[in-house]
């Protein structure tokens, strides 16, 4: 592992390793000139190939024929900032552990430890690859959209930006509540040349692949939004036994009346504005008239997944859902009035309908009246008959 050039009489020593260290001496005629070599010796574990929310550990050691020195260590990340590991040394300090917290896919990059000791006098930087493989979404996004819309849940994972030469896979679950089962979409995996492959798992409901022309997007599309569509959708990816997700809550929103159908004059309806699942503290549901005043508005509660507002005329009203002030998605619903001559032609049905009833009754009752006086009258008649053919049979016998 080592070689002279003897023209320079240089020694070089390849694949340098802790045991390496000591005192080397060139004796050149009746010259002797001797060099102490401290060897360090840096690692991060494992290999620095991370995922995002993994906590790596760096060692360094040391070897000297000298009594060994109490080294200052300073690391910067690749943003060249000074970062403060939690460290530990032995008592003959030849051995440092420094635990790092956390990595966030931005702390991919090219790292230095710089290795200070004042005697002997050491100032080393000694520089190594960090790649953290994650996705540039945020942990926890929450998407709002109106029921019956398409919608496009995408997550976005850095492999060919931080160039990631290995190989990994991942799958997308889908549960309504936090405590429910998780239903596998799909999987993936992705290749150390960077190839991606994708595989659908699950027929519970209708939805696809979106095309994309980036390999490192992962994404479902959802042609047709229903209420049971809500929930939790989680990309995952896997590296060497270790996990990092990336979650999207996706909230259905829409808007209903009760009754349904045109407004009668006098009549009211109620309008509904409804989500999915109960709202956080920071956001709510808001009802609003086109034009109205300021009288016609209604809030939901925190935390209330519902509002309702009583309408008695027609317009045009728009519900919004807003988070921390900013209006996320709106829905409208018009109120429609029934018109007046439809009114009037119900009105006078009504009253047509009355008048036939009533009509209906009273000839009815003269028909009965007329009825029993026929029967009155037939009867009083077959009494007198009866009374005439008695007296008859009287006087023959006299």
């Amino acid at each position: 592992r080592s070689e002279i050039n003897l023209s320079s009489k240089h020694l070089k020593v390849l694949d340098l390793r802790l045991s390496d260290a000591g005192i080397y001496t060139c004796e050149y005629d009746s010259h002797t000139v001797s060099i102490s070599l401290h060897v360090l010796k840096l690692t991060i574990s494992p290999d620095g190939h991370f995922l995002s929310k993994q906590v790596p550990e760096l060692t360094l050691m040391q070897n000297s024929s000298h009594p060994l020195p109490d080294l200052k260590i300073t690391l910067f990340n690749s943003n060249n900032s000074i970062v403060s590991p939690k460290l530990s040394k032995d008592k003959t300090y030849q051995k440092y552990n420094l635990m790092l917290k956390e990595l966030e896919t931005t702390d991919s990059g090219t790292w230095i430890c710089n290795v200070y000791s004042d005697s002997p006098l050491i100032n080393q930087n000694i520089s190594f690859d960090v790649k953290v493989l994650g996705f540039q979404n945020p942990a926890l996004e929450r998407k709002y959209v109106a029921v019956d819309s398409t919608v496009i849940l995408s997550w976005h994972l850095n492999f060919q930006k931080i160039k990631w030469n290995e190989g990994f896979t991942g799958q997308l679950n889908w549960k309504q509540q936090e405590n429910a089962v998780a239903h596998e979409l799909l999987d993936f995996n992705v290749t150390a040349q960077g190839e991606k492959h994708e595989t659908k798992k699950s027929s519970r409901f209708q939805f696809g692949i979106p095309a994309s022309k980036s390999k490192s997007t992962i994404g479902v599309k959802l042609p047709r939004v229903h209420f049971n569509h809500s929930g939790q959708y989680q990309c995952q990816v896997e590296y060497n036994g270790k996990y990092a997700e990336s979650k999207i809550e996706l909230v259905v929103m829409q808007v209903s009346s009760n009754p349904v159908g045109p407004l009668s004059k006098g009549a009211e309806t109620t309008l509904i504005c409804q989500v999915s699942g109960p709202l956080p503290s920071n956001t709510h549901l808001f009802w609003e008239r086109v034009n109205g005043t300021l009288t016609d508005v209604k809030k939901s509660k925190q935390h209330e997944a519902k509002v309702e507002v009583n309408v008695n005329s027609g317009g045009l009203w728009n519900c919004h859902l807003i988070e921390d002030n900013d209006r996320k998605i709106s829905l409208n619903y018009t109120v429609e009035e029934t018109p007046a001559w439809i009114s009037y032609v119900v009105i006078a049905a009504s009253v047509g309908g009355s008048v036939l009833v009533f009509g209906l009754a009273y000839l009815f009752i003269i028909n009965c009246i007329s009825w029993q006086r026929r029967r009155q009258r037939a009867k009083r008649m077959a009494q007198a008959r009866q009374y005439l053919l008695e007296n008859k049979t009287c006087q023959c016998q006299q």
